[in-house]
């Protein structure tokens, strides 16, 4: 167990290019993927802002912003490059529908990193 303890270490060390290439290797060494097929979830519908006020012009189009990758850098690796080939600094996705950009924040969020939808 602390084989593990040490490996889990290291890899928690590692810098963000040394993970990706980590697990680059690990995907040609084993023969799979990192990118997982995932259900796709329905975004909940904010209800009404305000019920009275006339309703304003909705954006249709956002912009995925990863604010802070958090501890489990390899998950947020992953869900990067399932969503996109970009890096971790660059906007995940831009121009997206509003379902696409809650479900695309979702998977991050759920893989322990924080992001902004614009």
């Amino acid at each position: 167990m602390a084989d593990l303890q040490q490996l889990e270490e290291q890899i928690v060390g590692l810098s963000l290019l040394d993970a990706a290439a980590l697990v680059k290797k690990l995907e040609e060494r084993l023969g799979v993927s990192a990118a997982a097929a995932a259900p796709v979830m329905m975004a909940g519908g904010g209800a009404g802002a305000t019920a009275g006020a006339a309703p304003a012009e909705e954006k249709t189009e956002f912009s995925v912003v990863l604010k802070e990758v958090g501890a489990n850098k390899i998950n947020v690796i992953k869900a990067v490059r399932e969503v996109t080939s970009l890096g971790l600094k660059e906007p995940i996705k831009e121009g997206v529908s509003k379902e696409e950009a809650e479900n695309i924040r979702k998977k991050f969020t759920d893989a322990g990193a924080t992001v902004e939808v614009k």
